[in-house]
């Protein structure tokens, strides 16, 4: 085994990367960052039919967007099919498989009637000592003992052994000419010198058997750690129906990247007390040791919880700069950056994603008009004498400087002897046309006069219609 740690990843592009398996990822990258090692990236795209370049495309912008780096790859096993071909070809000289022709609906009746007399619905081995060539509709085959125990230790799972009587003389090439995966995946991980394989544990019934093809073919065993999966708030396998579950859903609902790495390894891994990790924090802590052994709850809220803190304490630029996709999409022109910046610090105390802060703080982008039941309450005829003399006063005020609008306010309600918040709610739905919004005193020296003056006016002449009875 090279004495430098090695670990992959190998996700199927016959869909999006999942967070489950995006999880798996991150634990394996963060064990190769811990001991300076290399993460191999590895897309197993043998299922031609089920695997497609869209999907490879998201999965690598997801892994990107992630800062899952990896040191080597993408490798494709569909550009590597000379090389499982000569190592199947190994084994059939070897005496360690055999093609087999038994077609598959003989073999469904003898895997029922297997289960029928209360026996394991294994391959019979009908074919082993046939001495058959290739040929139309035949397969290759591996001989598995029939007998002894397979064992490995699991770094997560501790010792896991499977009578040998188990397993049966699985499939290495396919009918179609095609390896399958217990076979590629052992010639990769071999043939990459990966030393750590670090999975979901899904694969553990599978790894006695790649065990067993390891030996035959003369490769050192690598270790492993199979990772618990990831389950729904019921407790049941995470799914569709709990939400989202891929990567590129959670970035299209304006998530944080940082928020869903530290969000995802903490589920089943901590270290003491600690929540929120620096990504440095996570590969000097890391270790594959402390992942629990059992399945992880996945639970949004908790997830929406960093992401606001993510997004308070955030640099504002870098928001910026994310939220203009967003903007884009809902059809707003894009302001320039600096006002942009101060958009994020007005509203980033009150929202938790990206696209909340589209919601919360659209009228930032384009003017609101308010319900006209809000324009009913709060634009009365008897406050048209005071808005006139707001915005005579803003007219000549740069409202950039905060301290100078306030003074504004703070001068007409002297004038008319009244308190701040007879004016305050109809300003804001002036604004914002709405009843909840960031301080108004940072709204409007974010929007400037440019667009705080044509907004009061517009209040302004609701309230004169109102009093002339319009």
């Amino acid at each position: 085994m090279s004495e430098q740690v090695r670990t992959r990843f190998a996700p199927s592009p016959t869909g999006q990367l999942h967070i489950g398996g995006v999880r798996t990822a991150l634990f394996s990258w963060l064990h190769a960052r811990h001991f300076g090692g290399k993460f191999i990236l590895r897309v197993e795209d043998t299922d031609a039919e089920r695997s497609t370049d869209e999907n490879t495309e998201q999965i690598l912008a997801s892994m990107k967007w992630l800062g899952l780096d990896w040191d080597e790859g993408p490798f494709f096993q569909s550009e590597r099919l000379d090389l499982y071909n000569s190592y199947i070809r190994k084994l059939l000289d070897e005496g360690k498989a055999y093609w087999c022709e038994c077609p598959p609906e003989v073999l469904e009746e003898k895997r029922g009637q297997a289960l029928k007399d209360g026996k394991k619905p294994k391959y019979d081995g009908t074919c082993r000592n046939k001495g058959l060539g290739p040929g139309p509709g035949r397969v290759v085959r591996f001989v598995m003992p029939d007998t002894g125990v397979t064992s490995f230790n699991d770094m997560i799972k501790g010792t896991i052994s499977m009578e040998n009587e188990e397993l049966d003389d699985l499939i290495l090439l396919r009918s179609d000419g095609m390896p399958t995966y217990n076979l590629t995946v052992v010639i990769d991980d071999a043939t990459m010198n990966i030393t750590h394989v670090i999975r979901g544990d899904d694969h553990v019934n599978n790894t006695p058997r790649q065990v067993k093809i390891y030996e035959a073919l003369g490769f050192e065993l690598p270790l492993f750690a199979h990772v618990p999966m990831i389950l729904g708030p019921d407790k049941t396998k995470l799914s569709k129906r709990h939400g989202a579950t891929s990567v590129i859903a959670y970035q299209d609902m304006g998530y944080l990247p940082e928020a869903l790495v530290n969000y995802l390894v903490r589920l089943s891994w901590s270290h003491g007390d600690q929540e929120i990790f620096t990504r440095d924090e996570l590969i000097t802590y890391f270790d594959i040791h402390n992942v629990g052994r059992s399945a992880a709850v996945f639970n949004p809220e908790k997830l929406l919880w960093l992401n606001h803190h993510y997004i308070k304490t955030g640099d504002p630029a870098r928001l910026a700069d994310l939220l203009t996709v967003f903007i884009r999409e809902r059809g707003y022109p894009v302001p320039d950056a600096e006002y942009l910046r101060k958009v994020v610090i007005d509203i980033r105390e009150r929202t938790k994603s990206l696209d909340d802060m589209l919601d919360f703080g659209g009228f930032y982008f384009h003017e609101v008009d308010p319900p006209d039941e809000l324009k009913q309450q709060h634009f009365t005829p008897d406050l048209a004498k005071v808005f006139e003399d707001l915005i005579q006063g803003f007219g000549q005020t740069d409202l950039t400087d905060r301290a100078k609008a306030e003074e504004v306010v703070k001068t007409v309600i002297d004038q008319y002897a009244m308190k701040f918040k007879t004016i305050a709610q109809p300003m804001r739905v002036a604004l914002t046309g709405k009843t909840v919004s960031p301080g108004l005193f940072e709204i409007i020296s974010t929007l400037g006069k440019d667009q705080v003056l044509p907004r009061l006016q517009k209040a302004l002449a609701f309230m004169k219609s109102q009093e002339s009875g319009q």
